[in-house]
């Protein structure tokens, strides 16, 4: 169908789905500023404490001169989420905690599998949240082919393709770095869900910013 700038414009609900503390509410309450990044020689500053209640949230974005209505809701919805029947679904992971992102594998990909199996095109992102607490691995946890408590970008990457994810992403709520970017490669995606092949693919289509 053709866009018409007249019509209100598509909602596309989107549900976070990670362990508790990865920073799902804090990247939402960033998303809530317009993702402006603070300046460097100020301290950041304080986010905007949202309210679980007044889920979902939902933010205004364009793409390609057509706008989308983006709603966020997470596991702290007022509505079980495993009632929710989202577009589009974002898997987040702690970068500082390797144990978060295991857990994207071992608990919520079942229950993605589980739960939102209405829609075989539903689209899947692996989001990383805190780089900015990213760390280099040392000498001794890189011994003998071990790897440190931080998650590389390949190793989140790499997950992604295992699992069949559509995108791959990092950011940094606190700072603002790639949120921006983050943000609308979601409404790349999400776009795609308005059309009628939608977005999940055969083969992984992850990208790496």
């Amino acid at each position: 169908m053709p866009y018409d700038p007249l019509l209100p414009p598509p909602e596309v609900s989107i549900l976070l789905l990670g362990d508790d503390d990865v920073g799902k509410s804090t990247f939402l309450s960033r998303l809530s500023l317009g993702i402006r990044p603070h300046d460097d020689d100020l301290p950041p500053y304080a986010l905007p404490q949202l309210r679980d209640e007044d889920q979902p949230f939902t933010f205004n974005v364009s793409l390609y001169n057509r706008g989308y209505s983006l709603a966020f809701s997470d596991t702290a919805s007022p509505t079980s989420y495993t009632l929710l029947r989202p577009d589009f679904i974002v898997l987040c992971y702690d970068i500082s905690r390797r144990a978060t992102l295991e857990s994207l594998r071992s608990r919520w990909l079942p229950v993605v599998n589980s739960h939102f199996n209405y829609d075989e095109a539903l689209p899947v992102m692996v989001l990383g949240l805190k780089r900015d607490l990213r760390r280099e691995w040392t000498d001794e946890e890189k011994r003998d082919g071990g790897r440190g408590e931080c998650v590389m970008p390949q190793e989140g990457l790499g997950l992604a393709t295992e699992m069949l994810c559509d995108r791959y992403a990092e950011c940094s709520a606190v700072t603002g770095e790639l949120c921006k970017e983050v943000l609308e490669d979601v409404a790349r995606t999400c776009a795609k869900t308005t059309t009628e092949k939608g977005a999940k693919s055969q083969v992984a289509h992850c990208l790496v910013m």
